[in-house]
């Protein structure tokens, strides 16, 4: 399987790479700066904005990885997810996307947002409100088979790769210790996994640790 995973030089991106290569694939890094990056294959320096529809053609599946926190940069996250739906239009290309907690829906009726809920830290509501934004527009689009994949409530970048997982849906959920936490590593197995399986196109997915 031929795989692409742009702004592969984060944590969450670096793991994911790894992971494919393990795996077999090849894997095909993009970054906007020079970076030795584990498992790539081929590393290509190019802003996720100017990648054009031949930079991506021939792959199965292109995971977005890209992240922005400052409050100028957060409508890059509809931006760049968007362009990369433009370019791989009416293909068969998969897109999953690193998405985040903040969008996951409280209660059945989906009218309640982990972010909407009194204990959601106010510093991470913009982000949070950017990545639902960014949902919000996939959900849009019949013409790519996207997947959005939101982490658990804890996200821990160093934490221990255990190998096993929950998936979840729509809704924020917890393991039978109470907990919503993944590392980044068991989060980049559940990616590769759903890559795989192409189980959940045009849905959102979440994955707690077991």
């Amino acid at each position: 399987m031929k795989l692409a995973v742009v702004a592969a030089t984060g944590k969450a991106g670096r793991l994911i790479v790894k992971e494919a290569k393990d795996r077999g694939f090849d894997v095909t890094a993009f970054a906007r700066r020079e970076a030795e990056i584990d498992g790539a294959d081929d590393v290509i320096v190019k802003d996720i904005m100017d990648l054009t529809a031949e930079d991506l053609a021939g792959f199965d599946a292109v995971v977005d990885a890209f992240g922005a926190w400052t409050e100028e940069d957060l409508p890059k996250h509809v931006m760049t997810s968007q362009h990369l739906c433009d370019l791989l239009s009416g293909t068969e290309t998969r897109l999953l996307i690193v998405g985040g907690a903040g969008s996951l829906y409280m209660n059945p009726e989906h009218t309640m947002q982990v972010k909407d809920t009194p204990e959601f830290p106010d510093i991470f509501v913009p982000l949070a409100t950017a990545q639902a934004d960014e949902l919000d527009e996939l959900r849009k689009r019949n013409d790519v088979n996207w997947t959005f994949f939101s982490p658990a409530g804890d996200f821990q970048a160093d934490g221990e790769r255990t190998g096993k997982y929950l998936l979840g849906g729509e809704e924020f959920f917890l393991n039978e210790a109470g907990e919503s936490v993944i590392s980044y590593a068991d989060y980049a197995i559940a990616m590769v996994d759903e890559i795989e399986s192409g189980n959940h196109i045009k849905e959102r997915i979440t994955a707690v640790r077991a």
